[in-house]
């Protein structure tokens, strides 16, 4: 499946995203797409829009090549684009998050951008840059904006100052406690970052959003996760990194106490299980097998409302 073709050569998706093209018979029709949509550069309106968030979604892949995802916040303005191929971001570093180990001058990182209670999204990934341990930039790579789909409407506050870290520690582990499958079983949003290497030695790093009724993720008895991949844009950058490397990083919040969940591991495509039929809407499936479960208690300063009547 992850053939290379002289066509490929050219185009702007790397083999496994068109392996997964080709899968639904849609590579042809989004080579346009993704080169008129995929840029190298921000546009004006994720730059405006950037500055406006209280947090970020973050991937990063640490020294030992496990990537995680995580969610960091802070004021409104701590991001800002003093020109389209660059971000500048002001986060302190913190050791008690595990992709903060990846988050060095010179690695790469994914980014995306959610404004939940408008259900807007845009992502972009690149390269490190840093001189400070209290701020970075990032040199754009590739940025491109997500539709809507399956984002629960949120909407957020401080619950105190985002630079005043909490007191509770982090929980490291090998297997989920019932806390974690709460947190996964009752959850209707995660993230899920994803890399690969491409040929010509660029690490592109991809962090993205996953949405659906609560509950929609489900947890085996041996601990591993069944997650339904959605009809969506057909970019297929996770799954399409998952073919080529098998590695991801999820987080999930609880919105409510502001807890971060955050594990990374192997993860496995299924294109054709029968399993699919008992998801409903879902095209295909994928499972996550955990390898180290991060777990910090009131790690985010925020805390998140549903719309009344939710």
């Amino acid at each position: 499946m992850l053939e290379q073709t002289r066509q490929d050569a050219t185009s702007p998706w790397h083999k496994g995203e068109l392996a997964m093209q080709r899968s639904v018979g849609v590579a042809e029709r989004m080579d346009g797409p993704g080169r008129n949509f995929v840029r190298k550069a921000m546009p004006e309106q994720h730059r405006a829009f950037f500055p406006m968030l209280p947090f970020v979604v973050l991937g990063a892949v640490d020294a030992k090549g496990d990537v995680w995802a995580t969610v960091r916040a802070e004021r409104p303005g701590f991001m800002v684009s003093p020109e389209p191929e660059i971000l500048d971001v002001r986060l302190p570093r913190d050791a008690a998050d595990p992709a903060d180990a990846g988050m060095e001058d010179g690695d790469a990182i994914g980014m995306l951008g959610i404004q939940l209670e408008t259900r807007r999204r845009n992502r972009l990934n690149g390269v490190i840059r840093r001189t400070d341990p209290g701020a970075f930039q990032v040199h754009v790579g590739q940025s491109f904006g997500n539709c809507p789909q399956y984002i629960q409407l949120r909407s957020s506050a401080f619950v105190r100052d985002p630079d005043v870290p909490t007191a509770m520690p982090p929980l490291h582990s090998g297997q989920l406690d019932d806390r974690a499958l709460g947190m996964i079983e009752g959850a209707d949003t995660f993230f899920v970052a994803s890399y690969v290497d491409r040929e010509n030695g660029e690490r592109q790093v991809d962090v993205s959003h996953r949405g659906g009724n609560a509950g929609f993720v489900r947890v085996g008895a041996d601990g591993v996760l069944t997650v339904p991949d959605f009809p969506g844009n057909r970019f297929f950058n996770t799954l399409g990194n998952f073919l080529v490397n098998p590695k991801a990083g999820l987080v999930f919040i609880d919105f409510e106490t502001g807890d971060v969940l955050q594990m990374t591991g192997r993860v496995e495509v299924l294109l054709d299980s029968p399993e699919v039929a008992s998801f409903q809407r879902a095209e295909r499936l994928w499972r996550f097998t955990p390898e180290e479960i991060v777990l910090r208690p009131d790690a985010l300063p925020l805390r998140w409302s549903l719309p009344p009547g939710l």
